[in-house]
């Protein structure tokens, strides 16, 4: 382990950085509560000056839990890049929030408790890389184990939320996303709309009372990220 400095990195909101901040800093508190002996930062990569200023405060070493849904450029490249620039090259990044097994079984307790046989997972997607929709095809497919009729929906690749159809009225929709930002709040229930969704929409999986947790989980164990993707497609490449 790389010390006992640990820094949660999320994307953040262009539009909105203070927001998203807030948030990410009540998240770091919530896990550093369960890390007795470590020191937790946060910081988006929106804010201008955010990961520069925690990594002053945290030190030259230590590990980097990206609360992104799915591995690829930004933590392979983008990511490693940055931390490098603000004096960060010491420090190790992590398996993303979306890949931690832990965490796609969350999505499936969620799933089955919400009651309903037909599941609509939003994802976000990539229309650079596929590996986001495959992070969400393989959580869909967990939930399709469970016993429950599951489905993905994407926001910037097909297949798109606004064209799914033949839903129920007792759908639910699971956005599989980090934490409730304009994605959540705004393009998920106007795709939906479009979609002539009538089912309930489920809180962002990344709002759940379990994830500070599952992160100090995920952070104690140390994982480090593949290279291209996440690491169990490697595994089961």
């Amino acid at each position: 382990m790389s010390g006992n400095a640990a820094l949660i990195v999320a994307h953040g909101q262009p539009s909105a950085p203070g927001i998203a901040e807030q948030y990410l800093g009540q998240l770091a508190r919530q896990v550093a509560a369960l890390m007795p002996g470590w020191r937790v930062g946060s910081a988006t990569l929106a804010a201008e000056g955010a990961l520069g200023v925690a990594l002053t405060g945290l030190g030259p070493t230590g590990v980097v839990f990206p609360l992104f849904m799915a591995g690829g450029w930004f933590t392979r490249v983008q990511l490693p890049s940055r931390l490098a620039a603000n004096g960060g090259a010491g420090w190790r990044v992590l398996e993303p929030f979306g890949c931690d097994p832990a965490v796609q079984e969350l999505a499936v307790r969620i799933a089955v408790e919400a009651g309903s046989d037909e599941v609509i997972l939003a994802a976000h997607g990539s229309g650079k890389s596929a590996v986001p929709a495959d992070v969400a095809e393989r959580v869909a497919g967990l939930i399709r184990a469970a016993g429950l009729r599951a489905r993905i929906g994407l926001i910037d690749q097909v297949p798109r939320l606004e064209d799914l159809g033949g839903h129920g009225p007792g759908a639910v929709c699971l956005p599989f996303f980090a934490a409730e930002g304009g994605h959540v709040s705004e393009d998920i229930p106007a795709a939906l709309e479009r979609a002539g969704f009538q089912g309930r929409i489920l809180p962002a999986i990344g709002l759940h009372t379990a994830v500070p947790g599952l992160i100090a989980a995920a952070i104690q164990r140390g994982e480090g990220v593949c290279q291209a993707t996440c690491r169990w497609q490697t595994r089961t490449a």
